[in-house]
């Protein structure tokens, strides 16, 4: 697991989950990488290598690196995932499919609508995902959207994107929520009173952090009844994309995201 700051990242716990369930003798660890530093790095790798898995800010800075690239890291504009293959570098997006596979578990049905918080990488690929599961209106709330251009060219690549709009997160404050669904990719700290707000006016919340848990998002949301998809459902999905791409096998979702909370339990636990 490559990124800055990497120390978060439930990944480790989830992969070497998924390792021991498969009967697999192979190490998975964080390694705290940054733009600057990513092509020497991946140079330097041998042939034990299996694999990499990416978060930021490395998503889009590997890209050039790659030899080859799937279809949904290209429309993403950002890879996930690196299998390294007789030398090869093949980059691949496992966070689009994730997305899909933790909506449809949670919430059965394709919402219509979708107030997105947060423009990086992770809202290119939740807006791709929705996209995916026929998601027709959209609307993207960043801090600057001047930053964000990436993240609606990625979307607008879709074969049939949503109707997006782009606004600055402050308007949250003055504006009337009607969606089925608000997903956050916004840190804990960056929720204010019109972001927890508008979770009470939503048919259901998508809450991608998972560490610290729970965001002030996912209490109000679970206080007023709303059914809520979470960060872990999201990373456990994707990782197990990841898993059968490395290893040419699968494991259960529900091994991963348990490793996950186990592994959030632990680190809670130490902090009291």
């Amino acid at each position: 697991m490559l990124g800055r700051p990497i120390a978060h990242s439930l990944s480790p716990a989830l992969h070497r989950a998924a390792y021991a369930a498969l009967g697999l003798d192979w190490e998975y660890d964080a390694h705290d990488v940054g733009e600057d530093d990513l092509a020497a790095y991946l140079e330097g790798l041998d042939d034990s290598w299996h694999g990499l898995s990416l978060t930021m800010p490395l998503k889009r800075a590997v890209m050039p690196l790659l030899d080859e690239v799937s279809d949904t890291a290209r429309l993403a504009g950002g890879a996930n995932t690196v299998v390294l293959e007789g030398g090869r570098r093949v980059g691949d997006n496992t966070d689009v499919p994730g997305v899909v596979g933790a909506l449809r578990e949670r919430l059965g049905g394709s919402p219509d609508s979708a107030i997105v918080l947060g423009g990086g990488a992770t809202a290119a690929s939740v807006l791709l995902g929705l996209a995916d599961l026929g998601c027709s209106h959209a609307t993207l709330l960043v801090r600057d959207p001047a930053r964000a251009v990436a993240t609606v060219e990625a979307v607008h690549r879709h074969p049939t994107p949503p109707l997006l709009t782009v606004a600055r997160l402050d308007d949250l404050e003055r504006r009337v929520v009607d969606a089925d669904l608000l997903v956050s990719t916004i840190p804990a700290e960056a929720q204010t009173s019109g972001v927890l707000s508008a979770a009470a006016q939503v048919g259901a919340v998508f809450e991608v952090v998972y560490d610290p848990w729970p965001t002030p998002l996912a209490e109000t949301t679970l206080s007023v009844g709303l059914p809520l998809v979470d960060g872990l459902d999201l990373l456990a999905h994707q990782a197990a994309l990841q898993v059968a791409l490395m290893t040419g096998q699968r494991v259960e979702v529900g091994v991963l995201r348990e490793a996950g909370r186990a592994e959030l339990a632990r680190r809670a636990d130490s902090r009291r």
